[in-house]
């Protein structure tokens, strides 16, 4: 049974890391923010997530840890994505390649103003 749960955890290690590294490659490779956040908050996240489930595989004594982190990372990573592309919205900074923009008629960019 031990040797099951290190093959399962092993294979999550493998997957999270490669989650985490395509999310840096994302950051890395796209062009705004807006699409950043998107590379980072979803892949990043997941990637994070398979990492913690793999290590409260591997360390049972810290498993709650696992779990209680694995709880707030899923439940705070969309309202901090969210927030950073509102700031940076409010703040002006570019769309690039956008065809169209539905907060332009709510919102002045640059402005700082709540919706």
């Amino acid at each position: 049974m031990e040797t099951v749960q290190q093959i399962i955890a092993i294979v999550l290690l493998v997957l999270g890391t490669f989650l985490s590294l395509v999310g840096v490659i994302g950051f890395i490779r796209l062009p705004d923010v807006y699409t950043r956040l998107h590379a980072t908050g979803k892949v990043s996240v997941f990637g994070l997530v398979f990492l913690l489930i793999a290590a409260s595989i591997l360390t049972p004594l810290t498993a709650w840890k696992g779990i209680l982190l694995i709880f707030f990372v899923l439940l705070g990573s969309p309202a901090i994505s969210h927030s950073i592309a509102s700031a940076a919205y409010k703040a002006g900074v570019p769309l690039v390649n956008t065809k169209r923009d539905d907060l332009k008629s709510k919102l002045e960019r640059g402005s700082g103003k709540d919706v």
